[in-house]
Parts: structure tokens; C-alpha cells; sequence
């Protein structure tokens, strides 16, 4: 009979208001990366980070995809990768093996100091907000008044992750589900409530993450020029929705041929943008099949600046809540929801275990502008005039959105739209 361990509960918060923008202390690894050499191998292990946060964003998706056809998606891919590698801080053996290859980290590549100091890095640049752009992300945990946490785990948390930490009551476990749903609830401006819906008495700590995005387009559509109009799941099912609609715009654009589907992107003000993916009618599954790192690369290098003479694109406001524990193991990611895990860097102790990772994100596109995560772009330079044949642009069935920013490329945001009025 397996001996009943304590429970270590996972939350992941995306989407919200946070206007504060968090500072990270520097850890004892800054000091150790003084030479140029060093700072040049930083930016190497930055875009492998980038890279292998596209494959997991991707693989993660089409879990989520599988376990909800039919439905919208929205998620971070972001969120859940730095929540679980802050979480393999305390991770040792093949519990910390199965974490960051399930992250998709090649380890004979990358060692373990640097995809924390990578993730770091892109922390402290991720949290520099401007007017043009509000981008924020923090790590907290919410930790039992009896759990002595080692001094390097505390240490580590805060200098790499900038992470917080509350001595929280888990034996009263409604105050302390309030304590964390209330600093949640603070630190988004009332976006996400009850992000903890569940705690067992046993609980020993809960890790939070969020992250927050909101940006305007950099053309903005015009309120007056949206009207209703038809959104189809299929030949014959539709729903009326809000169509914004754009005249006049010049902007990367990309007809793939190969997947049968159309690619636009989007320029927010400051360093962001947003990827949209149209698929032909009845070829969303086989755009979703061939969603890989190599795709998106092929993609954003093909993409070439086209002048769409009428846009139209829904008004949306969509949410997606998931308990992510069920999916990772489709990932590899096992032993650390078993009485295996080791997850001894945290107390020193091999006695604790996950039990939860909750998921919550929202995203909203309006005529102004988008809420909710981040963004990835090209370089652009604006053609002087009119070329080729007119170009329309639909979105008025399924398709996805990638959002990013143009310095930091990894995807903060994914989704799939497949109601724009489903909530």
C-alpha cells in the first residue's frame, strides 16, 4: 500500500489587471555572468528558451484541443512552462528529468542553471511595462507556517523567479483558499476570482503564477463600422456575432497552400502582435496536426507585406479554465503526481507531491485593442502603394491566434476560436 504524502498544489493564473510592474532581484547566477562571453551565451539559451517554449506550446494545445473538441481554447503556454520550472527548483532525480524534458528542454543542450537563468531573463524583460504596453508576470507561493523551506529554495525562488511567499493556514482550508483567491482577485483588479476551487487539509504549499497583457492595435478599427453578421461552425450552423471590419491595410499576410489556410498578422503598439491562422472550411484539423515549431518558422520567413483591401475579424471575449494535471502525463510529465516524486529541494525532505495544476486565462479583442498575453512579430518595412489583386480577409469561422511579443519570442498566448460567443 502506497504511503498517503503531503499535497502540493500547483496554481497557474493568466489574464487579469495588474498595472504593478514586479521587480526581480538579481541572484548570485548574475554575478557569475560578467564576461561578454557569457552575457552572448545568455542570448543563445534565451532563443532556445523561445524555441522550446513554441514546442510545448503547441504540444499542449493540441492536448487541450483533443480533450475539448469543438470548444474554445485559451491558454498560456508561458504561464504553465515558467510555473513548472519554478517548481522544478525543487526537483531532483528523474522527477526533475521528467519536468524540464516535458518542457521540452534538451539537457544534453542546456543545463539546468541556464533554463533558470533564461527564464530570469525573460521575466525581467517581460516586466517592463510602457504606455503603449502593458505586459506583467509574477510567481508567488503560498506556503504551510510549519514547513521549513530550504534557504537555497527560498533563495532561488526569489532571485530567478521573483516569487513571494505567504505563511498560509492549510489546516483552515477556506482561509486559505481565500487568502490566495483574494491576493489573486487584488492582483488582477477583480479579471479572475476562485482560481483555487479546491484545497485538501494536507496541502503544504501552493505555487501562483500570472500573467497579464494589454495592448492596442496600431491600426485600430473603427466602433462605427462594426456590424452583425454570421459566424459559421459548418455549412449550415452559425451564430450571429460583432464583425469588426478594417479598410486599407497593409500588413505581413501569407496564403499557404500546403495546409490550405491563410495567415495574417496583426501589429499592436510597442513590441507586440498577434498571429491569425484561417484554415479553409473543414481543414482546421489538419492546420492543428502540422502545428510545429518548423511551421511557425516557415510561416513568419514567408510572410510578406500585402495590401488587404477589406478586413474582418469577430469582437470576442473568451476564457479557458483546465485542471492541467490530467494533460502533462501526455507530455511525460508523471512522477511528480505520484508517491515518487522527489521533490526534496524544497524542504530537504522526499515527502511531498502535486496534486493540482489549475489553469485559468481570458482574452479579449475588441476594436481598440486586446486583454490578456503577449506577442511575436517581424520587422516590417511598409510598401508605398497598392500591389496585386484585391484582397478580403473573413475570419468568420474557427480559427486560431498566436500572440506574442517581437523581442521575447516565445508564445505567451494561444488560441482557438471556434464561437466567439462562447464565454
Amino acid at each position: 500500500m502506497e504511503r498517503m504524502l503531503p499535497l502540493l498544489a500547483l496554481g497557474l493564473l493568466v489574464a487579469g489587471f495588474c498595472p504593478a510592474v514586479l521587480s526581480h532581484p538579481k541572484s548570485t547566477l548574475d554575478e557569475q555572468n560578467s564576461t561578454q562571453k557569457e552575457q552572448d551565451q545568455g542570448t543563445h539559451v534565451d532563443f532556445r528558451l523561445a524555441s522550446t517554449n513554441v514546442d510545448f506550446a503547441f504540444s499542449l494545445y493540441k492536448q487541450l484541443a483533443l480533450n475539448t473538441p469543438d470548444k474554445n481554447v485559451i491558454f498560456s503556454p508561458l504561464s504553465i512552462s515558467t510555473a513548472l520550472a519554478f517548481l522544478s527548483l525543487g526537483a531532483r532525480n528523474s522527477t526533475l528529468t521528467e519536468l524540464l524534458k516535458g518542457l521540452k528542454f534538451n539537457l544534453a543542450e542546456t543545463s539546468e542553471a541556464e533554463i533558470h537563468q533564461s527564464f530570469q531573463h525573460l521575466l525581467s524583460t517581460l516586466n517592463q511595462s510602457s504606455d503603449e504596453l502593458q505586459l506583467n508576470m509574477g510567481n508567488a507561493m503560498f506556503v504551510k507556517e510549519q514547513l521549513n523551506l530550504l534557504d537555497r529554495f527560498t533563495e532561488d525562488a526569489r532571485s530567478l523567479y521573483g516569487a513571494e511567499a505567504f505563511a498560509t493556514d492549510f489546516q483552515d482550508s477556506e482561509a486559505a483558499k481565500k487568502l490566495i483567491n483574494d491576493y489573486v482577485e487584488r492582483g488582477t483588479q477583480g479579471k479572475i476570482r476562485d482560481l483555487i476551487k479546491d484545497l485538501d487539509q494536507q496541502t503544504m504549499m501552493v505555487l501562483v503564477n500570472y500573467i497579464f497583457f494589454k495592448a492596442k492595435w496600431k491600426t485600430p478599427f473603427d466602433p462605427r463600422d462594426t456590424f452583425e453578421s454570421r459566424f459559421y461552425f459548418s455549412k449550415r450552423k452559425w451564430v450571429k456575432v460583432l464583425m469588426m471590419s478594417l479598410e486599407d491595410l497593409a500588413t505581413p499576410y501569407l496564403r499557404d497552400k500546403e495546409l490550405s489556410c491563410t495567415v495574417l498578422e496583426l501589429r499592436y503598439t510597442g513590441n507586440a502582435s498577434a498571429l491569425f491562422i484561417l484554415p479553409d472550411r473543414d481543414k482546421m484539423e489538419e492546420v492543428e496536426a502540422m502545428l510545429l515549431p518548423e511551421t511557425l518558422k516557415r510561416w513568419r520567413d514567408s510572410m510578406k507585406i500585402r495590401w488587404i483591401d477589406e478586413l474582418y475579424l469577430p469582437k470576442f471575449s473568451i476564457s479557458g479554465d483546465y485542471n492541467v494535471e490530467h494533460l502533462l502525463p501526455q507530455l511525460g510529465i508523471n512522477e511528480v503526481f505520484t508517491s515518487k516524486a522527489d521533490l526534496s529541494g524544497i524542504t530537504g525532505a522526499r515527502n511531498l507531491q502535486v496534486s493540482q495544476v489549475v489553469h485559468k486565462a481570458v482574452l479579449d479583442v475588441s476594436e481598440e485593442g486586446t486583454e490578456a498575453s503577449a506577442a511575436t512579430g517581424v520587422q516590417i518595412t511598409l510598401l508605398s502603394a497598392k500591389m496585386g489583386p484585391k484582397t478580403i480577409v473573413r475570419f468568420n469561422m474557427p480559427f486560431l491566434v498566436i500572440v506574442a511579443r517581437t523581442d521575447t519570442p516565445s508564445i505567451l498566448f494561444m488560441s482557438k476560436v471556434t464561437n466567439p460567443k462562447q464565454a
